[in-house]
C-alpha cells in the first residue's frame, strides 16, 4: 500500500483529503505544523507528500526546499494562494506539481496517482537506468540519478533530472513545451504547460556558463527547445 504524507493546518481540509485518499487505498499521515511535517517527510518513508503553503512555524517553499536536500519523491504543493509567482517559485524549488484551493477532492487523487505512477515507472526499469550520458562536461548517472557537470556534483530535483535526461537522450531535436510536458509530467489534463519553462531555466541555471548563452540547452522561438549535441 502506497502511503502518503499531507502537511496541512487546516485540519478539515486535510480530514477530508485523508478520507478520498483511503477511499483509493492510500496509507495517509496528516501533520498539522511544518516543523513536525517536515521532521515526518525526512524521517519516515513516503511516496507522495501533499504540501500546504502556508504553515505554522515553518511555510511549505523551507519545506520542499529541505525535503529536495535529502530525499527524491513526488510533492505536490498546495495553497489558496493564486498569484503565478507562488506557482514558479514552488516549481522552481522542486515541488512536482501545484493545485490552487478549491480544488475537487477527486482530481487531487488523480494527481497523487499519476505522479505516482510516473515515478515508478521512471525509476523502475534497472537496464535502462544503467546506462550513462556524457555529453561535454555533463556526466549524468541514471542508476544513482546524479549529475556531475565539469566534475562537480550539482543537485538536481525529480523532474529537472528527469527532463534534463529526456532531452540530453535526444539531442539536436527540437521539442515543444506541449511535448515537454506530456513526457515528463505524463498528464495532459493536469498542472500547467509553463512549468517547463521553469524547469528548462532552473537547469540551465545549474549547467550552463552562461544562461543567456547557453551551450547545451537552446531554445528553438516560437516552437521549443533543443539540446545541442
Amino acid at each position: 500500500m502506497k502511503k502518503i504524507l499531507i502537511i496541512e493546518d487546516e485540519v478539515s481540509i486535510a480530514e477530508l483529503e485523508k478520507d478520498y485518499l483511503e477511499l483509493s487505498d492510500f496509507e495517509v499521515d496528516i501533520q498539522t505544523s511544518g516543523k513536525k511535517g517536515l521532521e515526518a517527510a525526512i524521517g519516515q518513508k513516503y511516496d507522495l507528500v501533499i504540501l500546504d503553503l502556508m504553515l505554522p512555524e515553518i511555510n511549505g517553499f523551507d519545506i520542499c526546499k529541505e525535503i529536495r536536500k535529502v530525499k527524491n519523491l513526488p510533492i505536490l504543493m498546495v495553497s489558496a494562494r493564486k498569484e503565478d509567482i507562488d506557482k514558479i517559485r514552488g516549481l522552481g524549488l522542486g515541488a512536482d506539481d501545484y493545485m490552487t484551493k478549491p480544488f475537487s477532492p477527486s482530481e487531487l487523487v488523480a494527481r497523487v496517482k499519476a505522479h505516482i505512477n510516473r515515478y515508478e515507472r521512471l525509476t523502475a526499469d534497472g537496464s535502462n537506468l544503467e546506462e550513462e550520458i556524457e555529453i561535454r562536461g555533463i556526466n549524468i548517472n541514471k542508476a544513482s540519478r546524479k549529475v556531475l557537470v565539469n566534475g562537480k556534483e550539482v543537485a538536481f530535483t525529480s523532474k529537472e533530472f528527469d527532463l534534463l535526461v529526456f532531452l540530453a537522450q535526444n539531442p539536436n531535436r527540437v521539442f515543444s513545451k506541449e511535448e515537454l510536458f506530456d513526457k515528463i509530467w505524463g498528464m495532459d489534463s493536469f498542472g500547467e504547460i509553463a512549468t517547463v519553462t521553469v524547469h528548462i531555466k532552473k537547469i540551465r541555471e545549474k549547467v550552463e556558463k552562461n544562461t543567456s548563452n547557453p551551450e547545451y540547452i537552446e531554445t528553438v522561438w516560437g516552437v521549443g527547445y533543443r539540446f545541442k549535441g
